[in-house]
């Protein structure tokens, strides 16, 4: 393996000196390509990396100052970590890379790194209960942290069953014949590779299941679970809110009349000010106080939800398909009863010529089922998005971290710069996707309504 030093770089007068990931591989072999896909050439020499990031350097004088700088920031970012990080392999490699676990039955164990895809789905999917972090002793083993949650189950020829979460231990023990499946079990008994005729998942991390005298998960029997999970405990928490903020406004009016708001009237009642003069008026007409109180109860439940989503350890509820499935066919409903006849005529007979209907009726009957759906995706994906996108940000320092812990430490900043960015854009996207869908739920109705909207104009 040829030694990468500063006697084996190119000449100025190379015509090859712009290196490619090729002729990275060719000229210097691919273990060191292997380190420099790896973000970091920790077998480089200083002035190899020098070479790479600024290949002009040293050969002309024109160049903007400012590419130099940047270059040494690259240089030394490159050169004071690739010490620790090559130690660290050389260690590995003198002490073994395998990990046999001492006399359990001839299985091999691996060290557990740290698994991004099971932190973002499990922030992302409901769950039973409310989990924070975990623990490890000083024997390796995970304690998790969290909240309990009611468990409500139903199977037939059994009845009712009623329990806290925290009786599953986290997926380790069977309560009243049932047990809730994590991905640990599942990988240990081969569940996670058992699939229907269709290719789907016979079981699934996080649900229940009723058990035989074994322990062991029964694909055939139904389970009903109507539990308390995170997403319905949070909702409740969010309408227990807005209830008492709306009722509590409610009654200060009654009692001060027409003084001037206070406490919590000077923020709620500009908010309700703007839905009732920028959403409801200008797309509803005259007909905006029959539908200004359906338009406030979804803004203010959407905003809510979103906010507390953005609480650490608690549920993106808005970001679940299921939540805003609902909000849209709620929408959908009451779009579709507020159509009028001019609505409906301009669906099935709309005023273009006969041969052009054939095309143009399908089309509409499609775009009044696309609105909902319109709905529905903009606020789930917009909501999962931001979420995912932060954890993926703070789980760049683990990854990194698996690595080599000054690779880990050294990105720390980076990534909870970004994250802490991303996180101050979420609040800000809180309050605009509650906009939206507000505003877009008031353009069709007003839309079913358009008839109506000429009429006035006529009067």
């Amino acid at each position: 393996m040829q030694n990468c030093t500063g006697s084996s770089l190119p000449g100025n007068d190379d015509p090859a000196r712009r290196l490619s990931v090729a002729g990275v591989e060719k000229r210097w072999g691919s273990r060191k390509l292997r380190y420099f896909i790896g973000f970091y050439p920790f077998d480089w020499d200083f002035r190899v990396s020098l070479h790479i990031f600024a290949p002009n350097l040293g050969t002309t004088m024109t160049v903007n100052p400012s590419k130099y700088l940047l270059a040494a920031v690259f240089a030394l970012h490159i050169f004071l970590f690739s010490n620790a990080a090559n130690a660290q392999h050389e260690s590995g490699h003198q002490a073994g890379e395998t990990h046999v676990a001492p006399a359990t039955g001839g299985h091999e164990e691996k060290k557990e790194g740290f698994d991004a895809n099971e932190v973002i789905f499990s922030h992302i999917m409901d769950a039973h209960e409310y989990h924070f972090l975990d623990i490890t002793d000083e024997h390796g083993e995970k304690h998790p942290i969290g909240i309990p949650l009611p468990v409500i189950l139903y199977q037939e020829g059994k009845g009712w069953s009623v329990f806290m979460s925290s009786k599953f231990h986290h997926g380790h023990t069977v309560h009243e014949g049932y047990r809730m499946l994590d991905r640990h079990f599942m990988h240990e008994h081969g569940l996670d590779t058992l699939k229907t005729a269709g290719g789907t998942p016979v079981f699934k991390a996080g649900q229940i299941y009723s058990v035989d005298e074994a322990g062991m998960p029964l694909a055939d029997v139904q389970v009903y679970d109507v539990s308390l999970t995170r997403n319905v405990t949070q909702m409740i928490l969010a309408l227990i809110l807005l209830t008492w903020i709306l009722v509590s406004m409610a009654g200060k009016y009654r009692q001060q009349g027409k003084k001037a708001p206070s406490g919590l009237q000077n923020a709620i009642e500009p908010v309700i000010t703007f839905v009732r003069d920028e959403v409801a008026k200008p797309n509803l007409g005259h007909k905006y106080e029959k539908f200004l109180p359906y338009l406030l109860t979804v803004f203010f439940f959407i905003l809510i939800n979103n906010i507390f989503g953005l609480i650490p350890g608690s549920a993106n509820v808005t970001g679940n398909i299921a939540f805003t499935m609902v909000f849209a066919v709620i929408s959908f409903i009451v779009i579709i009863f507020s159509a009028n006849k001019h609505f409906w005529a301009h669906i099935f007979n709309p005023p273009v010529p006969g041969f052009v209907k054939g095309i143009l009726v399908p089309v509409e009957i499609l775009g009044v089922f696309t609105k909902p759906f319109a709905l529905m995706i903009r606020l789930f994906a917009n909501m999962m998005a931001g979420h995912i996108i932060i954890i993926c940000l703070i789980s760049l320092i683990f990854i990194f971290g698996s690595l080599s812990k000054g690779i880990g430490w050294g990105f720390s900043p980076v990534s909870i710069a970004f994250a802490s960015f991303i996180y101050v854009i979420e609040i800000m996207v809180a309050f605009i996707q509650a906009f939206i869908f507000t505003n877009l739920t008031a353009v069709f109705i007003g839309q079913s309504l358009e008839g109506d909207h000429h009429e006035e104009g006529h009067h």
